[in-house]
């Protein structure tokens, strides 16, 4: 199974690059993980919804076929870490890859969190784009971790 990391943005400093791609490394052969920006709209005159139409073209353009779709939105659901691993060892089982989309500057189009299989929410906090692609990749690489009795993850 691929975990497809789809997220609405122009490049991201080198620390969240670099951060990314320690995960990605980390992760283990049968669940592989990938990051890949969708350049979002131009600004310019036009309205959110057509940001949102234009961008949510591009994301279906990139989307694995077949895949589950989560989206993360404010409105997802709030799991702790453990929570999290369970749902990615229910995806396992499911045996789609999953596409996770972080929208852009104004969100994701309505549509994709009408037609999500999952909608996830990462913070109660409002956090930068590259935070949220860097806690997202930490986040997956220690729910494996708990899946496979790893050390890296602790509960206290």
């Amino acid at each position: 199974m691929k975990l497809c990391v789809l997220a609405v943005g122009h490049r991201q400093p080198a620390w969240v690059s670099e951060g990314c791609a320690e995960y990605k490394k980390r992760m283990p052969r049968e669940l592989l993980l990938s990051i890949s920006e969708i350049k979002p709209e131009p600004r310019g005159t036009k309205t959110r919804e057509q940001l949102l139409a234009a961008e949510k073209l591009r994301i279906r353009e990139a989307l694995p076929g077949g895949c589950r779709i989560v989206v993360l939105d404010e409105k997802g659901d709030d799991l702790t870490t453990l929570q999290l691993a369970r749902r990615l060892e229910a995806w396992m089982r499911d045996g789609r890859d999953v596409a996770l989309l972080i929208g852009g500057a104004d969100g994701l189009d309505e549509e994709f969190k009408q037609q999500a299989d999952d909608r996830l929410r990462l913070s109660s906090l409002t956090l930068p784009h590259g935070m949220a692609r860097l806690l997202l990749c930490e986040q997956l690489y220690r729910a494996v971790s708990v899946l496979k009795n790893h050390p890296y993850h602790r509960e206290g």
